[in-house]
């Protein structure tokens, strides 16, 4: 099996490529740009699979699909677009989050795997994914939950929520009025209800809102620690890996 990885930040390409070789998976090219992968494409024969990160330093790495007809299957990973997930999902495309999980790679190669045999090309509507990245306010989010308090059901607000967090197998909303709900969901539900430009996912146990966040301080590890306003039962830890993504996403 021939597999390459299009991803801009290198340390995370390498991260995968070691992951994979786990997994019995040699990985054969690693690509950084649009400019770099178009070019490639062109002189070498396409993969079986291709590991395609979103945004690359020059560009969507969907420009390289308008440039070039490439039939190889993909599994795509993000680190913040949680509003592409949907369209992802729907057209029968795995992705993978930001860090990767070792256990989510594995499920994504198999599947892959349960797919190869059928030898039916694995469609992707890139023009519907586009939409969606260029235009993700024009979505309508989730506004509210609803949970189970007592024998009564109370609805909160999403403006309220200062963050979601995973905990004991459970998912949880922490209020501005310093309450935590359980609710039925996971956060991997929430990466398509959340509002992008509220909402991000600093690590794989915390959502933060932007407009409860108190403060950002540094870290260990190149990492950052978040304060919000209320919630302080645990600390909120930015992820290396999703640091710069962080930043722009507050900018």
């Amino acid at each position: 099996m021939k597999v390459i990885i299009i991803e801009d930040e290198k340390p995370a390409a390498r991260r995968l490529s070691r992951l994979l070789e786990v997994l019995g998976i040699q990985v054969t090219t690693m690509l950084y740009s649009v400019e770099e992968s178009i070019q490639w494409f062109q002189e070498n024969q396409h993969p079986d699979l291709i590991f395609l990160d979103i945004q690359l330093s020059d560009g969507l790495s969907f420009e390289i699909f308008d440039a070039i007809n490439v039939n190889s299957a993909i599994i795509f990973t993000t680190a913040y677009d949680e509003y592409a997930l949907q369209a992802f999902k729907l057209n029968s495309i795995d992705y993978l989050l930001k860090p990767i999980d070792d256990e989510d790679l594995e499920k994504a190669v198999e599947k892959y795997k349960k797919l190869k045999p059928s030898s039916q090309k694995i469609a992707v509507d890139f023009d519907d994914i586009k939409k969606l990245l260029v235009n993700p306010l024009e979505r309508e989010y989730k506004k509210r939950f609803t949970v189970r308090v007592g024998q009564h059901l109370k609805i909160i607000n999403a403006n309220d929520v200062e963050c979601f967090y995973s905990e004991n197998k459970g998912t949880y909303a922490a209020t501005s009025d310093g309450r935590n709900y359980l609710l039925d969901t996971t956060l991997e539900n929430l990466e398509t209800e959340l509002a992008p430009n509220l909402f991000f996912r600093v690590s794989r146990r915390f959502y933060v809102n932007i407009n409860h966040i108190k403060d950002i301080v540094s870290y260990t590890n190149s990492r950052l620690k978040i304060k919000l306003n209320r919630y302080n039962d645990q600390e909120i830890i930015v992820s290396r890996e999703r640091v710069k993504d962080f930043k722009l996403w507050l900018e």
